[in-house]
């Protein structure tokens, strides 16, 4: 999740799309040049660990777009794919 965070930061399309699933991965990713990321606070993770094939990390990313401040809140399921592990995607909320 870090390195994906900092992916972002210096719009490396190229990692971001590496790291995502083959089955939920876009055919581009689109930056709001406007937009600044400006922290992440990882709240919780489960699996991931050497035996696990999934796991998941919840956090939130800080940002700012126009001079006002927001932040991006997911709780987000990785698998293993090819032995690395990569972002599948939200966990929907009920």
């Amino acid at each position: 999740m870090r390195s994906r965070f900092s992916a972002f930061v210096v719009q490396d399309e190229a990692y971001l799309l590496r790291s995502w699933h083959s089955t939920t991965r876009p055919a581009c990713v689109e930056f709001d040049r406007r937009q600044r990321w400006t922290g992440l606070t990882i709240l919780r993770t489960s699996g991931g660990s050497l035996l696990r094939t999934e796991g998941t990390v919840e956090f939130h990313a800080a940002y700012t777009v126009g001079g006002r401040a927001e932040v991006l809140a997911e709780n987000s399921r990785f698998l293993r794919e090819a032995g690395s592990w990569v972002y599948l995607g939200p966990i929907p909320t009920v």
